[in-house]
């Protein structure tokens, strides 16, 4: 059970540690994160600040006449006269439809004309233009025609003169205001100042769109929603970059609504009153022709009147004419509408009503068929041919077309029955009418016919005022709510929701470079990194100095990477303790490529051993490329080569120090040989070791780096301790293989790791805080004192 428990509290530890060097990771970049906000807020400020800010204008409208608001209290007082339905007409739904229909827009865009838009160019920003000083004229014709989008350029200079242009065109015009412009492609133009009393300056441009990509435009942008799904009235928005432009395209929108909706209802009113005019007119000639002949009867024999039984006779005669008259204008009028409905296929018109049938289904199969029609002529505006609801309507207007022929049929059968009844009580009535004298039966003829006329006239007239009532009457079908008004607060772009995205992209972008950074990077970091994929034991890493000072470890020293020597010394103490009382151990300095700094390592570890009054040597075995005297800034001299080559050198001749530090002889590897591995392996080598560590408590070597050359293997024998240098931020992680390799196979002796160049301002593995920044003058700092922008930008 404590087992389990301390394994669970070991991994909770080293999940704690893991969230914390992730943050570590990171914070370690700080600069790189306030830059990348200062950066996208200043981007945010800027865009913000030259932006075109949007605006919403917002009315309320109510659809009356429709299945929630029932008959408008408009058309109640004349309900009685039965020239309006109480059926229901408008549904919201489609009235959304029409609102937003390219029929209805495409009107407010001619009415304001909205295809032509001023704008005035600032310094940075371009504007648009609410109420320009000036007013562009052109042909509605022309404009509505248009056929691609123009752009004109006005320059002021503060005159009534101004330079006229096109982006098109380099070629400028000196225009007049009212001056009649003749162009190309616009026809003939002109531009009238609205102020006189002011001044223009500047520059201003005018866009013209197309006729179809403003209307786009508007419907684009514009919201109608209904307020709840249980009401009638509807909620208008727009957007646009001028409020005051928003407001009177939403109620200029209402208008144009109500004006096609009242077309479309006067349409049966119109039709009746046609066909009810045309009758006046062929009924009128009539009456006033049988006026002239009761006039002209009267005058030729002289009579005033009938007598009794002539007034009698005349009023029996009359009322059956009247009679005959009502059903054989009924049989007329149903000739007709079968024959509008049989001859006009497709068309679908509407028909006359309410003109005088005396079957009331027919009347009200007229009123549904047309209710069906106008139904169909709006939803025509924005559906397709293929649409469900106009299928739907057009099944419903043939089926409608079939019940009133069918109707019809069934009345002309039903008049001729009753004119036949007619005809025979007539025959009876004429026979009175013989037994009368001569001149008064001609006379009764006469006046009969007048009065039959009379009362058609008279029964046309009001049928004609009441239709005028209807058109009189006819009522918007939306009822204003709300005026378009918009408040004046901008909704795009929304100031909080930029600078919020820009601070978290601010925020983002820099993680994200990191992230991918370290994503990408394959270089070792830390001693995590290396003891990660080697078994070899870890004995220090030196942290990375800025100076060019080579030797940093001297009496006084306090700097980290001093103290970082110091604390190898003591490991390799630990190292060495089964042979403490050996003379001469014998250290030798490798690593697997060139420039991971071996050479400066045994320089500053021979340094370090000598101030602990111990006798060193530092000894150059790296015949290939040899970087002692380059890094101690002194000329090049005899050394190792010249040792073997010359069996007359003794080593006391290669032997010298320096100044800065005491207890340290140095031998260098001397010039360059052609066969450095061959010379290696001579017999003056073993001479050598044998030599020096009689004299020297340590020996520390500086040796080939191993993975490219063979030489430091061939002399490896000799070593007590391998120091194998691994730089940070320099040698690839998949090259870590090669030291681990030698390890394994245990062909550099006592083989020990020593991590160079480490950055101790990250947190990399187990941190690099030594702490001790004093800097007594010997030229290096501590990486803690370096300008945080060379920390940031540091590779």
């Amino acid at each position: 059970m404590d087992t389990h428990q301390m394994n669970d509290q070991s991994g909770f530890n080293e999940e704690t540690i893991n969230i914390r060097q992730e943050l570590e990771k990171y914070l370690s970049f700080w600069p790189w994160f306030v830059l990348g906000t200062i950066l996208a807020l200043s981007v945010a400020f800027f865009y913000l600040r030259y932006s075109t800010s949007q605006y919403v204008a917002n009315a309320s409208i109510l659809i009356k006449d429709n299945q929630k608001s029932g008959i408008s209290d408009e058309l109640k007082a004349i309900a009685d006269l039965g020239i309006v339905g109480t059926g229901s007409t408008n549904n919201p739904d489609n009235e959304i439809e029409i609102l937003t229909s390219r029929k209805i827009v495409g009107t407010v865009v001619d009415s304001l004309q909205l295809q032509v838009t001023y704008f005035v160019k600032g310094k940075v920003k371009t504007s648009e233009q609410f109420d320009p000083p000036f007013r562009f004229n052109i042909g509605s014709e022309t404009l509505v025609s248009l056929k691609k989008d123009t752009t004109l350029l006005l320059t002021f200079a503060g005159q009534n003169t101004f330079l006229l242009s096109s982006p098109s065109s380099e070629n400028e015009q000196a225009v007049n205001f009212d001056q009649r412009i003749i162009t190309n492609n616009l026809g003939e133009i002109s531009f009238v100042q609205n102020d006189t009393d002011n001044t223009i300056n500047g520059e201003y441009i005018l866009n013209l769109r197309t006729r179809n990509r403003a209307i786009d435009s508007y419907i684009n942008r514009m919201t109608i929603t209904p307020a709840n799904k249980n009401s009638s009235v509807l909620r208008l928005s727009l957007e646009d970059a001028l409020k005051e432009n928003a407001q009177r395209i939403l109620d200029e929108l209402v208008k144009q609504y109500n004006y096609d909706a009242i077309q479309d209802k006067n349409l049966v009113s119109q039709k009746t009153k046609s066909f009810i005019e045309e009758r006046l007119l062929s009924v009128g000639q009539e009456l006033a022709n049988i006026q002239d002949e009761v006039k002209k009867y009267k005058n030729q024999f002289e009579i005033t009147g009938l007598s009794t039984e002539g007034e009698l006779l005349l009023q029996e005669l009359t009322a059956n004419n009247q009679q005959i008259v009502g059903l054989q204008s009924q049989q007329n009028l149903a000739d007709w509408i079968q024959k509008k409905l049989t001859d006009e296929i497709g068309t679908d018109e509407v028909l006359p009503s309410n003109i005088g049938f005396s079957d009331a289904g027919i009347t009200q199969a007229i009123s549904n068929y047309n209710e069906l029609v106008l139904r169909k002529n709006k939803l025509a505006v924005t559906a397709g041919k293929r649409n469900p609801q106009l299928l739907e309507i057009n099944d419903a207007i043939n089926s409608q077309k079939k019940g009133i022929l069918k109707g019809l049929a069934n009345l002309k059968e039903s008049i001729a029955i009753s004119l036949k009844q007619l005809e025979k009580e007539r025959s009876k009535m004429a026979a009175k009418v013989s037994r009368i004298p001569a001149i008064e039966r001609g006379f009764i003829d006469i006046e009969r016919q007048k009065l039959i006329y009379s009362e058609l006239y008279s029964y046309l007239l009001k049928k004609k005022e009441e239709t005028a009532i209807s058109l009189a009457v006819t009522v918007p079908n939306a009822k204003i709510i709300d005026y378009a008004y918009s408040d004046g607060i901008p909704v795009s772009p929304k100031k909080n929701i930029i600078y919020l995205a820009a601070l978290l992209l601010g925020l983002l972008i820099p993680f994200i470079i990191i992230y991918v950074r370290d994503l990408l990077d394959t270089k070792v970091h830390s001693r995590k990194d290396v003891e990660n994929q080697i078994s070899a034991p870890f004995v220090g890493d030196i942290p990375h100095a800025e100076e060019d000072y080579k030797i940093v470890v001297k009496e006084n020293a306090r700097s980290s990477s001093a103290e970082a020597f110091r604390l190898l010394r003591t490991n390799l103490s630990f190292l060495l303790s089964g042979q403490d009382g050996k003379k001469g151990k014998t250290i030798f300095i490798t690593s697997t490529t060139s420039g991971e700094g071996k050479s400066l390592v045994s320089m500053n570890l021979a340094a370090t051993l000598s101030l602990s009054n111990a006798k060193v040597l530092l000894l150059g075995m790296d015949l290939r490329a040899p970087k002692i005297t380059e890094y101690l800034e002194i000329p090049d001299r005899a050394g190792i080569t010249n040792y073997i080559t010359k069996e007359d050198i003794t080593l006391d001749s290669l032997k010298f120090s320096i100044d800065e530090v005491k207890n340290l002889d140095i031998i260098v590897s001397g010039v360059i040989p052609p066969n450095p591995a061959e010379l290696l392996l001579h017999d003056r080598v073993s001479k050598l070791f044998e030599e020096v560590q009689k004299d020297y408590d340590y020996i520390i070597v500086d040796t080939a780096p191993v993975n490219l050359v063979t030489d430091t293997l061939l002399i490896s024998k000799y070593a007590d301790i391998t120091l194998y240098v691994v730089r940070a931020n320099y040698l690839d992680k998949r090259m870590l293989v090669v030291p681990d390799t030698f390890y394994k196979e245990k062909k550099l002796p006592n083989m020990a790791i020593v991590l160079n160049d480490t950055d101790m301002t990250k947190g990399y593995g187990y941190g690099y805080g030594y702490g001790y920044g004093y800097g007594y003058g010997y030229g290096y700092i501590d990486e803690v004192k370096k300008p945080w922008y060379k920390r940031l930008f540091k590779g």
